[in-house]
């Protein structure tokens, strides 16, 4: 168990770290002959962005898009992305051809993590990871927003009888990094609130307890 600290960045860190203490040998600084597979789950908090994700929802992350930009630095990139559908999230969104494009990854959390944790009491949906916590998630304090429009064509967004189900600030990386590395990951959040339906909810260190407890006892 580790804490990652927030945002794409420090996964980064974390991943890399992870794997080097793993796959490399650090008297010869070269990589170990046999590579061992790491299995690695986000657990955490995220905001809800369809009304069937109300606050307490547990949603297990089938695939992540990233905001970010972090794995357009990592060769092979293209070979792991699910580039059809980025073209058609890109498409959906009117980016194409935008000065404002953030040039969204999309990657596949590991199928078999998810059969594993993704039981009947949570939702399987597409998460959204951003680099920011206001304008990348639609947030308008004194900055205008790039596009005003942004969380409700994100909102009506389908592909494959998925709707992208929540924000956060992680999963695309950890998934990303994982798959490029051959290891599983995926990731888990819990819906502290949806602006779609008005909802927040503070206190939830209990609930979050829940989550924890449930996702450790799958793996």
């Amino acid at each position: 168990v580790v804490s990652t600290g927030i945002g794409c960045d420090n996964v980064d860190i974390v991943v890399n770290e992870l794997d080097a203490l793993a796959n490399i040998n650090f008297e010869t600084r070269e990589e170990n002959e046999k590579i061992r597979q790491l299995e690695m789950v986000r657990i955490g908090t995220c905001g809800g962005l369809q009304p069937f994700t109300p606050v307490g929802t547990f949603i297990c992350s089938v695939k992540s898009v990233g905001f970010d930009g972090l794995l357009n630095f990592y060769a092979g990139r293209n070979e792991v992305c699910d580039l059809e559908l980025e073209k058609a999230f890109l498409k959906h969104m009117k980016w194409q051809g935008n000065q404002c494009q953030p040039a969204p990854y999309v990657i596949d959390a590991n199928e078999d993590l998810i059969n594993r944790i993704a039981k009947d009491d949570m939702v399987r949906g597409i998460t959204i990871s951003t680099g920011g916590f206001f304008g990348p998630q639609g947030r308008e304090l004194r900055i205008p927003l790039a596009d005003p429009d942004q969380n409700s064509k994100i909102e009506s967004f389908e592909y494959n009888d998925l709707k992208i189900t929540n924000f956060e600030m992680e999963s695309s990386a950890l998934a990303g990094l994982a798959r490029l590395m051959g290891h599983k990951a995926t990731t888990c959040c819990m819906v502290i609130a949806n602006r779609l339906i008005k909802e927040a909810n503070t206190g939830y260190k209990n609930t979050i307890n829940i989550l924890i407890k449930t996702v450790l006892d799958r793996l």
